[in-house]
């Protein structure tokens, strides 16, 4: 854990500094610096950047999952949209 002479690493002062910033603050202050930082990174950055990172992760989430991958998440997305189950339902409300 810490060195011979009892000065911690950079690692350690950084994770002890993130777990007390957890301990005194709470959920909200999280989505609140999250919220000013995509802020800021939309500012900064121009449609181009956004979809240069977003065919940078396409490639590698190809990559690294399979074609049963693609498939869960498409019925879960399909679920979650109001195509799923409820697709039948709305059809026959149409009497």
């Amino acid at each position: 854990m810490a060195k011979n002479n009892s000065k911690m690493s950079r690692e350690e002062a950084g994770q002890k500094g993130g777990e007390t910033t957890s301990k005194e603050h709470g959920q909200e202050f999280y989505e609140e610096i999250g919220q000013k930082g995509g802020e800021t990174t939309s500012e900064e950055h121009s449609q181009e950047f956004y979809e240069e990172i977003g065919q940078k992760g396409g490639e590698t989430t190809s990559e690294e999952h399979d074609k049963e991958f693609y498939q869960n998440i498409g019925q879960k997305g399909g679920e979650n949209s109001g195509n799923g189950a409820n697709k039948n339902s709305a059809s026959n409300n149409r009497h």
